[in-house]
């Protein structure tokens, strides 16, 4: 268990000590007496929240909407920065998964999420509640790990899994950092770019330029947080200037790029997701193509 302190927002945060035993999946678990205004910022992976304390999370949207308790939300969800999350004495874990396991796991496609928030119960019925009272009854986070990660295998198990073709191009925008070329992904599994693109959308929820773009704001953002300066993460991380860079941040988390370092959800990251455990992405080794032998 480590603590979060930025600003004045203290948070216990806990990591698992063994990787998932599903590729495409990160756990992380919190515990916070008061959740005030938290942004919700956009990122490439589907976001689980899984709650069980005696508080509840609480996303309060741009148009007045609340939503309480465990959801699941898709990629690039809170984009333009209207969702906060609010709360006291939260407990929860919260799962990244990869879009390309999402879809076996969730039940659904991220597509049928529809930008939006979804509350768990709707997804999972019966399995939500039975988690999280189980969460609930176990005292020690390794214990509540192992039973997150359970459930998540048995149900990636029996879930539909993505094309190859379309785990290919997902981790080939993720290795490239969103600096990929769709016509160039289309060519390399053999698909027209109209089939790449249809396919990709309906199965990761988001069209494959609209993933790489994500992909790159979530490079450049966490650069930011770094304390990188908005010239030098423009010219890294391929944008094509200052202004450009500029555009796509306030696009995503509605603050400038000098804001960008202030958001919790993005400075807690080193401890609760540090970047040498990134999720291992499902699928075939980057030096082989979809079809190779």
């Amino acid at each position: 268990m480590s603590t979060f302190v930025h600003g004045e927002a203290v948070w216990d945060v806990a990591r698992p000590r063994r990787p998932s035993r599903v590729a495409g999946v990160t756990m992380a678990g919190f515990r916070v007496g008061d959740l005030d205004a938290l942004r919700m910022v956009p990122h490439p992976a589907v976001t689980l929240l899984l709650e069980f304390g005696a508080g509840s999370p609480v996303l309060h949207y741009a148009a007045g909407r609340r939503r309480r308790g465990s959801f699941a939300a898709g990629p690039g969800f809170g984009s333009g920065g209207a969702v906060w999350a609010r709360g006291e004495d939260v407990e929860c874990v919260q799962v990244r998964l990869s879009p390309t396991v999402a879809r076996a796991i969730l039940g659904v496609s991220p597509a049928g999420l529809d930008g939006a928030v979804v509350a768990l119960d709707d997804l999972w019925g019966r399995d939500a509640s039975q988690i999280r009272e189980r969460l609930a009854d176990v005292s020690s986070w390794e214990d509540r790990f192992a039973l997150t990660g359970a459930l998540l295998a048995r149900r990636c198990e029996a879930g539909p899994p993505v094309d190859p073709e379309v785990t290919w191009a997902w981790r080939r925008i993720v290795a490239g950092r969103g600096l990929v070329r769709v016509d160039r992904l289309a060519a390399e599994v053999g698909w027209s770019r109209k089939r790449l693109w249809s396919r990709f959308h309906a199965q990761i929820g988001l069209p494959p330029k609209r993933a790489a773009t994500l992909v790159r704001f979530d490079h450049a953002a966490h650069r930011l947080v770094a304390g990188a300066s908005a010239t030098r993460v423009a010219v890294e991380t391929g944008y094509a200037d200052q202004s450009h860079l500029h555009r796509d941040v306030m696009a995503f988390i509605g603050v400038t790029p000098a804001r960008v370092a202030g958001e919790p959800f993005l400075a807690v990251d080193d401890i609760a997701w540090p970047i040498q455990e990134a999720p291992r992405e499902p699928g075939l080794p980057p030096a082989a193509g979809p079809g190779a032998a």
